[in-house]
């Protein structure tokens, strides 16, 4: 909002609950001209609000990239490359058996995010394993579900990576019932930086967003997309920054090791 009020710009933020009604909210704000321009978060691998708003020629710039670029303007973190240094920071403390759980892949940055820990077990010369590679956690719910189905594998990784914090936050649940502590037995690194990572113990290891950083590049960009700038000469991109928590280090445990104590919980739980 500062960047929009230094312009003498108004900043208007909209909220929904699903696609189609952000599309009519979209619409409505452009037939009662009450916005000159939007910012679009989140974006979609194939976004229909980006979709609508380049068929009305509207003035908008991306939080995030998409798989078409034609007409789009964007600000965006390299969260493939912060999924890249996530392996590589994980080999350097030993471990070899790394796992990933991506977001949703309706989302763009889910393709970017694989694409970096792909690339980063490729530069470590470690082969992928498939059945290691999970996506669709977006909430600690899910994180927590898709961590214990990792961790249940008959060969687990002792190392996971997260493409969001709120997914690698219910790993500290998945873990626990398992008979696991992580920072030791399992080792996670997650990308986003939000403050609820600072509270679990050990602290969350994740690479940092600056978020009010962001916010200001947005509107500046808009600005200049409102006043005719080229949206092809209105892209850029920054890194994220590593957060060192307590939730990685050298492994304790062995995959052998922490199918014994997964085993051995499940059996104290039923007995």
């Amino acid at each position: 909002t500062t960047a929009a009020s230094e312009e003498s710009w108004t900043l208007t933020v909209a909220t929904s609950a699903g696609e189609a009604e952000m599309l009519a909210t979209l619409e409505r704000l452009i037939d009662e001209r009450k916005a000159d321009g939007f910012i679009l978060p989140r974006t979609g691998t194939h976004d229909a609000r980006m979709r609508l708003l380049r068929s009305l020629n509207v003035p908008f710039v991306l939080y995030g990239r998409v798989a078409d670029p034609e007409g789009c303007a964007w600000y965006d973190i390299l969260g493939e490359e912060a999924m890249r240094e996530a392996v590589l920071r994980l080999v350097s403390h030993g471990h070899r058996r790394i796992g990933f759980i991506n977001g949703g892949m309706e989302y763009n940055f889910s393709g970017l995010r694989e694409e970096g820990f792909r690339q980063g077990m490729a530069d470590a010369g470690l082969d992928l394993q498939a059945d290691l590679m999970l996506s669709g956690a977006m909430t600690r719910e899910a994180g927590s579900a898709l961590t214990r189905r990792l961790l249940s594998h008959d060969a687990p990784p002792t190392a996971i990576v997260f493409a969001v914090d709120a997914a690698a936050l219910g790993a500290y649940e998945a873990a626990e019932a398992l008979g696991l502590e992580i920072g030791a037995d399992v080792s996670i690194i997650s990308y986003d930086g939000i403050p609820e990572g600072a509270w679990v113990r050990p602290p969350l290891t994740t690479f940092s967003v600056d978020s009010r950083v962001a916010g200001k590049r947005l509107a500046e960009l808009l600005i200049r997309r409102i006043r005719g700038e080229a949206p092809e000469d209105l892209r850029e991109t920054a890194t994220a920054s590593l957060q060192v928590g307590g939730s990685d280090g050298p492994p304790a445990a062995t995959s052998e090791t922490i199918v014994l104590r997964v085993n051995a919980a499940r059996a104290g739980t039923v007995t």
